[in-house]
């Protein structure tokens, strides 16, 4: 037979089981208040835990859970009221935060060592009946019974040892920190506690500490002084944020002092006559306009008064080179143009610097300053348009050896980018492109372009001129007589010139039909047209002092080859010579007899041309030097520039309107205009009227209707 013997636990009683708990919490206490008690060995330890598990697992009614709940509470709350409240009624100022940073700390050891010894009772007992913990029981405890009541005097103790701080004296930073972690802690993990009863308190004293300070430094410091003592602050504040603040903290005291230091006092502050945004462009501060950028930077629209004041100064100085330049015209400067370009280069170099360095390239930096250049880049000065201007000032760097600038090659590089900068700002762009091409051509025409190897047809026809004296030497048993130099051209890959039927004195025909029969040659299927206004003549003239030699036009030449077969000639005679129109003959004969080189005498003498004049030759004309170029005046190619590009733009709305249409087949009237000066605002600005008057073109030629319902929307005609 076998026998089991089953052992029954001896019933522990509630007031013996805790008579027990009471001896540990007891001796826990003395360790607490440092009353040289030894720590707890591990069988006091067991023995502590056993008692409760045991007490817990008694059936009922000996099983004590909800009992020792209560008492657990009541232990603590005992321990709070009778030692440590007292202890923190004794004292007061900093003594009275380090006694709290050191009742907090014994805190936590206590409720963690007593949650150790009950941990059975925490695990199921109070898991089951979805009690608090008995961790949060005891963070309840020494909320209600010391927070509450010590909470308000050390957040004034706080708040005056960082007033001390901020006024320049040391504090003890290790405590403030530890008494911020009381605050927080007492949140049981929610912020609202430090947030409410610590946090917007310091907020309110920091806006009222820093609205005293800038107004005192604004009326006693200039604005670089100012910022510098900001940006201090700020650095101080995130400073004492990371030394003992709750991180959390750091956006909302940034944004009270700022708004307190930046905000309150920007108008004054930014707008200062002398030293103010405005002075700090015009004295070249960028460090301290990088300092204000950075300063204000952060704030909500914190910079557009800065960038209102830097577009201010920059349209400021981009006016007065216009108006200087404008002066230089009416004072006959031909330069002036020039000298307003470089200026212009030198301008836009210098403020994107300032946007790239001082404003860390942000957009509404970039936005001010193209907004700014587009104003002033495409005024006119003394007629002329900012599109031609810039196209005349390329022309000249480009000449050989760089023209009047004088740049080297990698100088006339750098130049051309810069110039392009520019041409982004110019509204007029085809405009530019064709007052270019043509400069571009008489450039390359006369020989002046400082590099042309990589023009075709320039170099065909060096080829094929090379060929001509070829053909000369093998063929012609009669000598021309003169250097004859003719450069054959692609007709469509070059502007179109003014050409007419000028009839050429016989020592030029002869060369010209020399060169025809050479030509035919050369190929059958292309006619040559003659473009004398392009010609150069190097003619020697024999006057009574000396011989010189005349560097004139095609032309000007001709008229005068006249007078080696008669002494005097009227007006009319030469006209009919030569078979110019009166226009033309004007101008020429002006240039020979009314301006600075006076190869032939006019009767009568005056400044003007008319048709009874009569004209003969100088013989007297003297000069100190022994070549001479004889300039015509010149002429108004600007109009007929313009005349071009009009009707170039004439086409180009017309193409916009008709693939806008084709893609979207039905379109209101005012889609219709705003797409069309989106599609070609690259190149130009088209005039809204322009693209009214060619709408209706487009409608009378049958590629546009309107509909039948509505006459402000249209339809693309299939």
């Amino acid at each position: 037979i076998l026998f089991k013997v089953i052992m029954m636990k001896e019933i522990i009683l509630l007031d013996e089981g805790w008579s027990v708990m009471e001896t540990g919490v007891a001796k826990l206490q003395r360790i607490l208040e440092d009353l040289s008690e030894p720590p707890f060995d591990p069988g006091q330890y067991i023995n502590l835990y056993t008692i409760i598990y045991d007490m817990c697992l008694q059936q009922p009614p000996n099983d004590y859970s909800q009992e020792l709940y209560n008492k657990y509470r009541g232990v603590i709350d005992h321990y709070n009221k009778e030692t440590v409240l007292p202890s923190m009624r004794e004292r007061h100022g900093e003594y009275m935060l380090r006694e709290l940073v050191k009742r907090w700390a014994n805190h936590k050891i206590l409720v963690r060592w007593l949650s150790r010894f009950c941990f059975y009772l925490d695990r199921f007992y109070v898991a089951r009946r979805g009690l608090p913990t008995l961790n949060d029981v005891g963070f309840t405890s020494f909320h209600d019974l010391v927070y509450q009541e010590i909470q308000s005097e050390a957040k004034d103790v706080l708040l005056a040892l960082i007033h001390k701080e901020r006024e320049g004296e040391q504090i003890d930073r290790t405590l403030v920190k530890n008494v911020i972690d009381v605050y927080c802690g007492n949140g049981v993990g929610q912020m609202v506690i430090y947030e409410e009863d610590f946090e917007s308190f310091l907020l309110q004293d920091t806006a009222s500490y820093y609205s005293r300070k800038a107004s005192k430094w604004s009326q006693e410091d200039s604005c670089p002084d100012y910022m510098l003592k900001a940006e201090e602050c700020l650095k101080l504040e995130k400073e004492r944020v990371t030394n003992y603040l709750h991180s959390t903290t750091e956006p909302k005291l940034v944004e009270k002092v700022q708004n307190e230091l930046l905000v309150v006092v920007a108008k004054q502050l930014i707008e200062n006559e002398h030293s103010g945004c405005l002075a700090l462009l015009r004295d070249d501060k960028m460090g301290d306009l990088s300092r204000m950028y950075r300063l204000y930077r952060l704030i909500p629209q914190g910079l557009e008064p800065i960038a209102d004041l830097f577009k201010q100064h920059v349209t400021a100085e981009g006016n007065a080179l216009i108006k200087q330049a404008a002066d230089a015209a009416t004072n006959q400067d031909a330069s002036a143009s020039q000298v307003l370009v470089r200026k212009e280069i030198e301008l836009h170099d210098k403020y994107m610097v300032y946007v790239d360095e001082c404003f860390q390239k942000h957009s509404l930096f970039h936005k001010v300053l193209k907004e700014t250049f587009e104003v002033f880049c495409n005024k006119t000065v003394a007629g002329a348009s900012s599109a031609e201007i810039l196209a005349t000032y390329c022309d000249n760097i480009l000449k050989t050896r760089g023209g009047s600038e004088k740049l080297s090659d990698e100088a006339t590089e750098i130049t051309l980018e810069k110039v392009v900068n520019l041409l982004v700002y110019i509204n007029d762009k085809d405009l530019f492109a064709e007052f270019y091409r043509k400069k571009q051509a008489r450039r390359l025409l006369f020989d002046r372009s400082g590099n042309d190897d990589h023009v075709t047809d320039i170099t065909l026809a060096r080829e094929l001129q090379t060929n001509f004296v070829d053909y000369l030497s093998a063929n012609m048993t009669t000598k021309l007589g003169i250097d004859f130099t003719v450069t054959v051209l692609t007709t469509g890959f070059w502007p179109s010139y003014k050409t007419t039927d000028l009839n050429l004195p016989t020592e030029m025909v002869n060369c010209v039909e020399a060169f025809k029969v050479f030509y035919g040659t050369k190929t059958n299927s292309r006619r040559l047209s003659w473009i004398y206004s392009l010609g150069t003549c190097h003619i020697l003239g024999k006057f009574e002092k000396k011989t010189m030699e005349l560097v004139v036009s095609t032309y000007q030449a001709a008229v005068l080859l006249l007078f080696n077969n008669a002494e005097r000639l009227s007006y009319t005679e030469i006209s009919e010579q030569l078979n110019l129109s009166h226009e033309d003959l004007v101008r020429l004969l002006h240039s020979l007899s009314c301006l600075k080189y006076k190869i032939l005498i006019k009767e009568p003498m005056s400044r003007t041309i008319s048709k009874t004049d009569t004209f003969e030759f100088n013989s007297k004309f003297t000069n100190k030097m022994r070549k001479i170029r004889v300039p015509l005046p010149p002429m108004d190619e600007r109009k007929k520039v313009v005349e071009d590009v009009d009707k170039d733009r004439r086409y180009a709305i017309d193409a916009a309107l008709v693939r806008i249409m084709k893609s979207r087949k039905v379109l209101a009237h005012q889609q219709l205009v705003s797409e069309c000066v989106e599609h070609l605002s690259k190149m130009f600005k088209p005039d809204i009227k322009m693209i009214k008057k060619r709408i209706e073109d487009l409608i009378n030629r049958d590629y546009l209707e309107r509909d039948t319902e509505n006459a402000n929307t249209f339809k693309y005609v299939a």
